[in-house]
């Protein structure tokens, strides 16, 4: 420890591992921290850490990436995104994270910042893949890169067919893995990774899982994402939008179903979206342990 996602992901059958955000305020700093040591006792393959919009909290990224690693004992995955960045202010970042021996790297555009035109938000870097050359090219450290993907289609892009394109130019630019964004129907995520394929994009992907636990945080998640809702996942949402303890009850189930098809189906990656809620991906793990156990090969007592 520390290790690359990439020898992860070489190394194991099925690799677990959760996203945290950092906080938007310092005082709840220290509440991060304490979900990430909550989820280092479930053992996961790594953790990773979103970033501001705009890099906002690129420091408490760094920060928090850095105490996953030292005090947690988890391989880190620092989210990066190039929205709002020259490369100047790219390498201080990269400085940062090699300096703290954080060697993965999720590497985004990022969302636009608010009131800010296009044009005074993209210097050097204009898309994602442009982040991920320069994170290849960077000479202190070789880091790990990842980055996105959207088995519905980008909600930017044109078409499946001109996302794609736009996925294996980012491949070709050195990402090492991809992780998606969240979808709840697991077909849309078999028809991609077989469309993905048929392109030439062959690297690993990772499942990216939202259990659906609150329903106005998960509503507003998907407005952004234009995620489609299957008719049951809309039925749970419909009957127990206003018993919020049921609905994280059957939440936790949908997303158990989710993980138990997508191993079943051979899947590599299952990377839960926790919204810095451990109890919810405790729950998870205790309906999968055994499952995950036996595909790694490691019985449980």
């Amino acid at each position: 420890m520390p290790m690359t996602i990439k020898d992860i992901l070489q190394r194991k059958k099925v690799s677990i591992s959760f996203e945290v955000f950092p906080p938007k305020k310092e005082t709840a700093f220290d509440s991060v921290l304490t979900t990430i040591s909550d989820l280092a006792q479930l053992a996961p393959d790594f953790v990773s850490v979103t970033y501001g919009a705009g890099g906002t909290q690129a420091s408490n990224t760094v920060a928090i990436a850095a105490q996953a690693q030292a005090e947690a004992k988890i391989p880190a995955l620092a989210h990066f995104t190039c929205v709002g960045s020259d490369r100047q202010k790219v390498n201080a970042v990269l400085d940062a994270l090699a300096e703290k021996g954080v060697q993965n790297v999720l590497a985004l555009r990022g969302d636009w910042p608010a009131n800010l035109p296009h044009e005074e938000a993209v210097s050097d870097f204009h898309h994602a893949s442009d982040l991920v050359a320069a994170i290849k090219g960077y000479s202190r450290q070789a880091f790990c890169v990842g980055g996105a993907c959207y088995p519905e289609g980008h909600p930017e892009s044109g078409d499946r067919e001109c996302d794609l394109e736009n996925l294996k130019h980012k491949v070709e630019a050195g990402c090492d893995f991809l992780t998606t964004q969240m979808f709840f129907d697991n077909d849309m995520l078999y028809s991609f990774l077989y469309r993905m394929q048929s392109k030439g994009i062959h690297v690993p992907v990772i499942a990216g899982i939202m259990p659906v636990t609150n329903y106005a945080q998960v509503s507003r998640m998907i407005q952004l994402s234009n995620a489609y809702m299957p008719r049951k996942l809309l039925t749970i949402l419909d009957r127990f939008k206003d018993a919020p303890e049921a609905l994280k009850q059957a939440g936790i189930a949908y997303a158990t179903d989710q993980i138990i098809d997508l191993i079943t189906n051979g899947v590599r990656g299952i990377h839960i979206y926790t919204m810095n809620k451990s109890d919810v991906s405790m729950a998870i793990m205790r309906n999968i342990r055994d499952i995950v156990s036996a595909v790694n090969g490691c019985p449980t007592v």
